[in-house]
């Protein structure tokens, strides 16, 4: 199950808007997140619980809850767990207490995303990330900021996500994914994020509109220019080496041959990468 976890691009589609289900996997995207949380009113809640479905794509298709102490958590994760997506996105984890509680009710098979969204969920970030029903830890960026009051910008969150990667590395789990982009008029606004999460050993990221999905995993994807570098180093042979005047030993083979698998990665197979 944690490989279908391990993916590039996952598209938010409102969970109360059931015709735009298919639309959003047409899209492309990696996964489809059915969100029943920031994207539906309150009055709509109960409706789009009821109407979860995954027959409209063969992509992994994970469900965004509403949050614990919300009135409508209990509710959606029995659903959740009737519907056995691929697996379900929790807002706001803080505590293992938190994990356990969902993971009492979804079973051994349906793994969480841990979505963390605040100071307290980042203070506690390798304890979530070492929960064994964790496959996957998510940056909720924009509550994150809304948290802690700072500005939605790369340089101040700076320290959260590099805080994620360590967790997630610390815990064997797969790289996190970054959050949203929330200019969606700007494709290449939401490249450039890409670009910077990866580079911060971030492994994907949301999205929130099927015009970011080919942004996103452009800026994924290993420029021509690494591809090159990372198939020198690796032609250099072992031991200590030079390629182009630097010097190459195992540690820097292994970033290469890294770079040579994400380009082969079923996230990028998916469109003829």
């Amino acid at each position: 199950m944690a490989s279908d976890l391990d993916f590039c691009v996952a598209l938010f589609v409102p969970a109360n808007r059931p015709e735009r289900f298919a639309k959003a996997a047409a899209a492309r995207p990696d996964a489809v997140i059915l969100d029943l949380e920031d994207a539906v009113p309150a009055d709509a809640k109960a409706p789009a619980r009821a109407g979860l479905r995954r027959d409209f794509t063969e992509l992994p298709v994970i469900v965004r809850v509403n949050g614990a102490g919300t009135p409508w958590h209990d509710a959606d994760l029995a659903a959740v767990a009737r519907l056995a997506p691929t697996a379900v996105m929790l807002p706001k984890v803080e505590r293992g207490e938190q994990l356990d509680a969902a993971a009492a009710v979804l079973g051994p098979s349906i793994p969480i995303v841990a979505l963390v969204e605040t100071a307290a969920g980042l203070a506690a970030a390798r304890a979530v990330a070492s929960h064994p029903a964790v496959g996957r830890l998510a940056f909720g960026s924009v509550d994150f900021c809304a948290d802690l009051g700072c500005a939605h910008e790369r340089e101040p969150l700076l320290p959260a996500r590099m805080e994620l990667v360590l967790a997630s590395r610390l815990a064997g789990c797969t790289p996190p994914l970054d959050g949203v982009t929330t200019d969606i008029r700007d494709p290449a606004l939401a490249q450039q994020d890409a670009q910077h999460a990866r580079a911060l050993g971030f492994r994907g990221k949301l999205a929130i509109h099927p015009h970011q999905i080919a942004a996103i995993r452009e800026g994924f994807r290993p420029s021509a220019a690494e591809i090159a570098w990372a198939e020198a180093v690796l032609a250099s042979g072992d031991g200590a080496q030079s390629v182009g005047g630097a010097m190459v030993d195992e540690p820097v083979r292994k970033r290469a041959r890294a770079i040579l698998a994400w380009r082969g990665s079923p996230a990028r197979r998916r469109d003829g990468m």
